[in-house]
């Protein structure tokens, strides 16, 4: 739709008052509010429309792309992250499906998407929330059914950068039981030759957002005070990272294949 000489996007979602409050809040930052609007029994957002598609299917389409870009990418998500913390929402559901580009424009601001899953938390609130999130993005806590709460968000982060430098993921293993058991203990590692090129400061990074203990886990606001991100420009490497574009798209395959076969099965 239009409005206003832009164009929107619409949500509809079932009416349900303290959801809808909670996800209007959030899209005032991700994404520009236009209007509210309840309608038997359904209540519908009119929102800015976000047409820069994924951020992960963007990066394997430039022609370069290296360290540095993969710092102002979590960058922005984590700015995302660090407001959703600050306003006691937990997203719960962070992976490359949900990291959209405002628009097709070069330098498009990355937009945070799908908040189905988030909750609303008091302060540093840990609880049983349920089990949520998707299989590789999962925190360990989470696996153990322990109390959780904003730290999940930024164990996802982790799993998220680590693609970002490398092209694939850092706990994966066909058989499910066995990638939880990967999480649980937190077994990844920096195999070469490809992260030989990393700095050790992402490195640094990485290994705070997947610390298994929630409570030692960096928080959105420490991560963007580590060096590698506000000291970009004299900290992270400018080098051009064709192997991890070619490894993102062997990714972005397999992960766009798995969607797939699971709608099927969900339609058969």
């Amino acid at each position: 739709m239009k409005g206003k000489g832009k164009v929107q996007c619409v949500c509809m979602c079932p009416y349900m008052q303290e959801v809808v409050g909670k996800d209007c809040s959030i899209l005032l930052w991700h994404m520009r509010l236009h209007d509210s609007i309840s309608e038997e029994g359904f209540h519908y957002l009119v929102f800015d429309l976000v047409t820069g598609g994924e951020l992960f299917e963007d990066i394997v389409a430039r022609e370069y792309y290296s360290e540095a870009d993969a710092s102002h990418c979590i960058q922005q998500i984590l700015e995302s992250v660090n407001h959703c913390h600050l306003n006691g929402i937990v997203h719960r559901d962070l992976k490359p499906e949900n990291l959209l580009l405002a628009s097709k424009s070069k330098g498009a601001a990355v937009k945070l998407a799908d908040f189905g899953l988030a909750i609303e938390v008091q302060g540093e609130q840990q609880a049983w929330f349920g089990f949520a999130g998707t299989p590789g993005y999962l925190s360990p806590e989470v696996l153990r059914k322990d109390p959780y709460g904003k730290p999940v968000d930024m164990w996802a982060c982790g799993v998220i950068l680590y693609i970002l430098l490398v092209g694939y993921p850092p706990f994966w293993d066909e058989d499910q039981h066995r990638l939880y058991q990967q999480i649980k203990a937190g077994a990844y590692d920096f195999p070469s030759p490809e992260w030989d090129t990393v700095t050790p400061e992402a490195k640094d990074l990485i290994n705070k957002m997947l610390t298994i203990n929630p409570a030692k886990r960096i928080t959105a606001s420490e991560a963007l005070k580590h060096p590698w991100i506000c000291q970009r420009s004299t900290v992270a490497s400018m080098m051009h990272r064709q192997e991890t574009v070619d490894c993102l798209k062997k990714f972005n395959a397999r992960r766009k294949l798995k969607v797939r076969m699971k709608t099927a099965r969900m339609n058969s």
